[in-house]
């Protein structure tokens, strides 16, 4: 399993501080949530913040555009840094040319199905993403309850990722991820779970990440 703290959770006044406190804590990733306040009904950073912050770590920057035109700013989370860029399924770009854009440049592709979207929104890009993004919260605001009843679309997008022949399709989930939820999301077969508040308000974010990783 691999854990990716989102930032979303973190102290924003000193975050490439708690960049650092992540990569040291043992994070696999770093996600980075996008708000626009159109969207969402919130809004966190753009870009320049995420250039910013980008040369705090090596690890992987996993960001996820909750906007309405990730077509229109893809290319800017591309300069900042971004090495997985993850959009929705509900917006309204056109998500082929969305999905090109962003390979094009060596960027990895994903797309998030929000709660009230049904597994089967992706399948007709699934032979173009690297990952799918399952939200186990309304996106939005951290702090969530887990929304268990999500996990069974990861079981969908297996089965037709079989079906068809693709290999190496990584599924994550994002929202209300805990040491209580882990082992409900790595029973359902899930690759990345996003961890905000479980990591960043912990006592030892070191060993609630390894225990978390240990899934």
């Amino acid at each position: 399993m691999k854990i990716a703290p989102s930032l979303l959770s973190c102290d924003f006044s000193k975050m490439g501080e708690e960049i650092v406190r992540m990569d040291k804590s043992g994070a696999d990733w770093m996600h980075l949530d996008v708000m626009d306040g159109h969207f969402v009904p919130n809004i966190t950073f753009g870009a320049p913040v995420i250039k910013a912050v980008r040369r705090f770590s090596d690890r992987p920057f996993d960001v996820h555009l909750m906007i309405s035109d990730p077509l229109k700013y893809a290319e800017d989370f591309i300069g900042a840094g971004a090495d997985i860029i993850t959009f929705h399924v509900e917006c309204d770009s056109n998500i082929n040319e969305t999905i090109d854009i962003i390979r094009k440049n060596g960027v990895k592709a994903g797309l998030v199905i929000k709660p009230k979207t049904p597994a089967s929104a992706v399948f007709p890009y699934l032979d173009k993403l690297d990952l799918v993004l399952i939200m186990t919260v309304e996106p939005g605001f951290g702090g969530q309850s887990f929304m268990e009843d999500m996990l069974p679309k990861a079981g969908e997008i297996r089965a037709e990722c079989s079906r068809r022949g693709i290999d190496g399709m990584l599924i994550e989930v994002d929202g209300g991820i805990s040491d209580k939820t882990i082992a409900k999301a790595a029973a359902a077969g899930i690759d990345v779970c996003v961890a905000g508040t479980a990591v960043f308000k912990a006592k030892d974010p070191a060993k609630a990440i390894a225990a978390m990783k240990a899934y």
